[in-house]
C-alpha cells in the first residue's frame, strides 16, 4: 500500500535512503547521492508539500519516494525531445529498503492514476534505474541537467488516448 509520508516516518525513511545508497554505491553507481541527499530539510519539505510517499505493508515501511506536480525546472531544457508539453508529474527521489520486489513498479502505478504524463531521471551509472524505468515503460528521450550542471539521463511515459 502506498500513502502519504508524515514527519513520524522520516527515521525509517532515512534509513531506506541509506540501504539506497550502499546498493548503488556497491553495484557500479558510486556518484549519485553522495553525502547527506536526500537530507532531513529536503524531506521533511516534502512531507509539508503532500509530495513524499512510502509504501507498507503491515505497518512496515519498505519504500519511499516523491511524487511532484507541474513544471520541474531541471526539465526545462533537454538535449533531446520530450514525448509532448501536457503537465506531468515528476517521480524523485525513490529508495527501497531491498525488502521487496517490484518497489518502482509500484510506484508508478499509483502515480500513473494521479497523472497521464510521468518523467523521471537517473545518473548514467545507475543501470538498475534505467532497466526498472524502461521495463515499466517509459522512453528515454535525452539528456537533462541539474542546477550545480550534473547530466542526468532522461524518461517520459505518456498515457495513450484511446479515440473513437
Amino acid at each position: 500500500m502506498i500513502r502519504l509520508a508524515e514527519k513520524e516516518d522520516l527515521q525509517r525513511v532515512l534509513e531506506i535512503y541509506a540501504v539506497a545508497k550502499n546498493f548503488m554505491h556497491t553495484h557500479g553507481n558510486p556518484n549519485q547521492w553522495n553525502g547527506a541527499y536526500p537530507d532531513d530539510q529536503t524531506l521533511l519539505s516534502d512531507i509539508e508539500k503532500r509530495q513524499l510517499y512510502v509504501l507498507y505493508e503491515d505497518a512496515c515501511i519498505y519504500g519511499c519516494f516523491a511524487l511532484i506536480g507541474g513544471a520541474d525546472p531541471t526539465y526545462a531544457t533537454i538535449d533531446g525531445a520530450w514525448a509532448s508539453d501536457t503537465p506531468y508529474g515528476t517521480i524523485h527521489r525513490i529508495a527501497s529498503a531491498r525488502t521487496k520486489n517490484g518497489v518502482f513498479a509500484e510506484c508508478v502505478r499509483f502515480a500513473r492514476t494521479k497523472f497521464s504524463h510521468l518523467r523521471v531521471d537517473t545518473h548514467a551509472d545507475n543501470k538498475p534505474m534505467q532497466h526498472v524505468v524502461l521495463k515499466n515503460g517509459f522512453t528515454h528521450r535525452g539528456t537533462i541537467y541539474l542546477a550545480d550542471g550534473a547530466p542526468r539521463l532522461a524518461y517520459d511515459w505518456l498515457e495513450e488516448k484511446n479515440e473513437a
